[in-house]
């Protein structure tokens, strides 16, 4: 599905993230079962990930970044009108986490829900919400990627325990001026890859390692070169699941290191909440300019992919 972004200019007006403070090293993961640190990081890139604490929620952790990116973006409360939450570790089926966060953060005006489309479910949701603004159905959106993996990991599994953390990212969108926002969003899916990565019956996260790998190097660089077809890009912000995976997409984009965000080596696998993650991280730490070409892109289990591309 290709869909032009904007009817109105809508763009990021601020971003947030929030990851727990336990840090699971890969010299942890080697006392826990049959792993080690060189394996780790020759086959995936990852060198720790946060675990959330006990009793510590995908709503708590949603709720630190949501605040933090509101703060930066000097909305008020009762000006967001739509409030989605990309996860696939909501805390109970239903409420939603969404709702939750709603009634946490004191949005009276907010319509929320929650998205799945695993890793791919922030571009979904970002989508989804661009569009709403665009239309003028609300003001400004609350778009947040929130996952606690550590409560669907199995941690006797070397091929899957190693991936995974917690964490969140957040960003509110809303009117920017001519020359800024959305240009456009690639989304796509393919059902019949689901099993590839999926529940298993004792629900834990289970992959078909090899096949995933596959499908996301060849998906993660056509849905980037469809990006930047339309732009001439300044930073590139992936899905961060896998060094390797990152790699290829570079090779293929012809993009040098220095104009993608990567921070998978600290935070792991973060599902939803990746990409708003490392796009925070990458704001903070001055790799985004006003008017810099961004290219979000990420891939995930459905199958599920997108992309999309803004102006700063």
């Amino acid at each position: 599905m290709n869909a032009a972004a904007t009817k109105r200019q809508v763009g990021i007006l601020g971003t947030g993230s929030y990851v727990p403070e336990r840090v699971l090293t890969n010299g942890d993961l080697e006392k826990m079962v049959e792993t080690n640190d060189e394996w780790i990081v020759t086959r995936t890139g990852i060198r720790e990930r946060r675990i959330a604490a006990e009793g510590e929620s995908t709503t708590d952790l949603a709720e630190r970044a949501a605040r933090a990116a509101l703060e930066a973006s000097g909305v008020a409360p009762e000006e967001v009108d739509l409030v989605i939450v990309a996860t696939i570790t909501g805390d109970r089926p239903f409420p939603s986490t969404a709702c939750r966060l709603q009634e946490r953060l004191g949005l009276p005006r907010a319509a929320a829900f929650d998205l799945q489309a695993a890793c791919a479910g922030f571009i979904y949701a970002l989508s989804a919400a661009c569009q709403s603004v665009a239309s003028g159905l609300c003001r400004h959106a609350l778009v947040v990627g929130a996952e606690r993996l550590s409560s669907i990991t199995d941690y006797t599994d070397r091929n899957t325990c190693v991936l995974f953390g917690d964490g969140a990212g957040a960003v509110v969108l809303g009117p920017v001026e001519e020359g800024r926002g959305f240009r456009a969003f690639e989304l796509g899916a393919d059902g019949s890859g689901g099993d590839l990565l999926t529940l298993n019956e004792k629900g834990f996260i289970a992959m078909n390692g090899r096949e995933v790998f596959k499908f996301a190097v060849r998906i993660m660089g056509a849905a980037a070169e469809e990006a930047l077809a339309k732009a001439d890009i300044d930073l590139l912000v992936p899905h961060q699941a896998n060094v390797r995976i990152i790699d290829a997409a570079l090779e293929r984009l012809e993009l040098p290191p220095e104009k993608c965000m990567v921070n998978l080596d600290r935070y792991g696998n973060v599902s939803a909440a990746s990409i708003p993650l490392a796009l925070d991280e990458a704001v903070r730490c001055g790799r985004v300019k006003p008017g810099d070409c961004v290219v979000l892109v990420g891939f995930g289990g459905g199958l599920t992919w997108g992309a999309s591309v803004l102006i700063w």
